[in-house]
């Protein structure tokens, strides 16, 4: 059964968790394993699991001192099970977790092949188009 749970740093599951993101997110664009991992110790983790097997994960990084503001960062779904709901079932437990701490805002650097996910979702696209690791990424945004 599908599972979504939030873990930190010291569960046996982040291990798994940087592999995904290095395998989805990083070698395919030719960046060093765990190239993004400065916020981890300060996020908030988020893993899709079923029977023990890491599925996908997502991280949320306080972005303000007085936490009202975050950044959503680092999705990742296992590629052979994208498009099956993973991500959004990832990002509906982690907007539950903002209404819960009162973050009013959650941000996003979102690649432009997943806009049309992140606006199903609820986000709006703000400020101009940019280039992040080689890639067009839009700044996207949710108002909770």
């Amino acid at each position: 059964m599908l599972e979504i749970k939030q873990i930190t740093i010291l569960d046996p599951l982040y291990q798994l968790e940087r592999e995904l993101r290095n395998k989805i997110l990083l070698r395919p664009i030719g960046l060093p394993d765990n190239a993004w991992e400065m916020n981890d110790d300060k996020a908030w983790h988020f893993v899709a699991t079923e029977n023990d097997t890491l599925l996908g994960c997502v991280i949320l990084v306080p972005i303000d001192r007085k936490k009202e503001k975050a950044q959503l960062m680092q999705m990742a779904v296992d590629t052979n099970l994208q498009g099956k709901g993973i991500g959004k079932l990832l990002v509906i437990e982690l907007l539950e977790l903002c209404k819960q701490q009162g973050i009013k805002e959650v941000t996003c650097h979102s690649r432009a092949s997943a806009n049309d996910f992140y606006k199903k979702l609820g986000f709006e696209i703000y400020d101009e188009p940019f280039d992040e690791v080689g890639i067009t990424h839009n700044h996207m945004r949710i108002n909770l």
